[in-house]
């Protein structure tokens, strides 16, 4: 059966009442994991454009504050280099803190890692910081990725190594406080301060949460189905229950 494709005009475009929301783990292992491996993707909703010919507010979507997903190559700024070019039209985006593994909870393998970037108009170093943030999603080295893939098996139209360098991004709009959050804000630590007296309500047994990946990283069948009994339902907003 063919999977609906939810990108138009170079965005995502989900029905009413939908909303895709993905974990990290998600991004890595249903999504980006298959890209670079030229396995079927779950749903088409992430689309591909190249980072560098447009700034956050010109993204396609209309660059809205909302969260936007990208599949994307990266660039090498030097050759033979590890430094990527991240230069956009007007600014670039620059790299801030140190990047953070993705586990594969199910297998505890590391899969991934996020960067976590922000937007600066101009040129460096002189560029002014924009509210515009982007989580930047790789896999992990070739050295610690390729054992994950040793047990799949292969097709002669399937590759163990990534043909090209893809990302999948996260892009979204930092809001700013404003002075009607401040006030919900210090209203709702006075109520707490005013009810610290009184007994504390039984919240009841507490739910469990589903791991975001079905499957360890071996399961994946040559359609892309996963080959573990062990299977999820996918909600309306694209996180498992």
């Amino acid at each position: 059966m063919e999977k609906p494709d939810f990108i138009k005009y170079g965005a995502m475009r989900l029905p009413p009442g939908f909303r895709f929301h993905p974990t990290d783990e998600e991004l890595v292992v249903q999504y980006l994991r298959r890209k670079a491996f030229s396995w079927p993707l779950p749903a088409a909703v992430i689309p591909e454009i190249d980072l560098g010919k447009y700034d956050p507010w010109d993204l396609p979507g209309g660059g809205s504050e909302g969260e936007q997903y990208f599949f994307s190559l990266r660039e090498a700024r030097y050759l033979n280099g590890r430094r990527h070019n991240r230069a956009t039209v007007s600014g670039y985006w620059k790299v801030t803190g140190k990047d953070k593994p993705v586990i594969a909870s199910r297998c505890s393998q590391l899969v991934g890692l996020k960067k976590v970037l922000v937007f600066y108009r101009g040129k460096p170093p002189h560029g002014s910081r924009t509210d515009w943030i982007m989580h930047e999603y790789c896999l992990a080295d070739p050295e610690t990725r390729a054992f994950s893939f040793s047990q799949r098996k292969t097709s002669p139209h399937s590759s163990m190594v990534p043909s090209k360098d893809w990302v999948v991004c996260r892009i979204f709009k930092k809001r700013r406080a404003t002075r009607i959050d401040a006030e919900i804000t210090s209203y709702y630590n006075y109520s707490r301060i005013q009810n610290n007296n009184t007994e504390p309500i039984d919240p009841g047994p507490s739910l469990s949460s589903s791991s975001s990946s079905s499957s360890c990283l071996t399961d994946l069948s040559e359609d892309g189905e996963e080959g573990s009994s062990h299977r999820t339902a996918s909600s309306p907003n694209g996180r498992e229950t």
